[in-house]
């Protein structure tokens, strides 16, 4: 009798072991969340000025690096119809409580603004798992803050259709999409507490 139950466990345990293995297969990439839940580990370099910006548009990911070490990974939002170029640039401008100097919508934040060129810059911005933007790549918020801290002026910057992390890290990273969240408030977005806010992580906590 006892021989016959564990001839039967025998058979059953492959088909659990395999459901198991199945359901634990899901990568982070698979799971959605908005980009104010979103807070990506950060490294810090052993030398600042060696760090570099990646970003891939096919993928929609930033990466900063430190040679062949990841400091930063997370997905991002990049131009429609290839606005955002490729090329390699270096990081002209940074302002932490950027505003938008033109219209439409001049005044709306862009915080934790990068510049690369002129009207173009890595900043803070509600992120799509599509490209979604004029040109500019958008953050999530922690992602945009890391990312300020670990760059300076000069800060190499290389765009491109794909870099190799995308093959790596880039595929633990979540979907990110605020499609769905509501329109903020206008009044708040243009009030200097916005960016207070938004530093401590309080956008959709008031």
């Amino acid at each position: 009798m006892k021989s016959s139950i564990f001839y039967r466990l025998l058979q059953v345990a492959p088909v659990v072991i395999l459901a198991t293995t199945l359901s634990s297969c899901k990568t982070a990439s698979s799971r959605h969340m908005y980009g104010h839940e979103f807070d990506p580990p950060v490294i810090r370099p052993s030398n600042p000025s060696a760090v570099k910006v990646k970003v891939s548009t096919s993928a929609q990911r930033v990466y900063a690096v430190e040679g062949d070490k990841v400091l930063l990974a997370t997905p991002c939002s990049v131009g429609t119809g290839g606005s955002t170029g490729a090329g390699t640039y270096r990081i002209q401008y940074k302002e932490a409580r950027r505003r938008r100097q033109s219209e439409p919508d001049r005044g709306y934040p862009m915080a934790y603004w990068q510049e690369w060129k002129s009207a173009y810059g890595l900043h803070w911005g509600f992120v799509k798992p599509y490209p979604c933007t004029h040109g500019c790549i958008r953050l999530p918020a922690k992602s945009a803050a890391k990312l300020f801290s670990l760059t300076q002026v000069g800060t190499p910057l290389i765009i491109a259709s794909s870099h190799p992390e995308d093959n790596t890290i880039g595929k633990t990273l979540p979907v990110i999409d605020d499609g769905p969240l509501p329109n903020p408030d206008r009044g708040h977005m243009m009030s200097d507490r916005f960016f207070d806010d938004l530093a401590a992580g309080n956008l959709y906590k008031r």
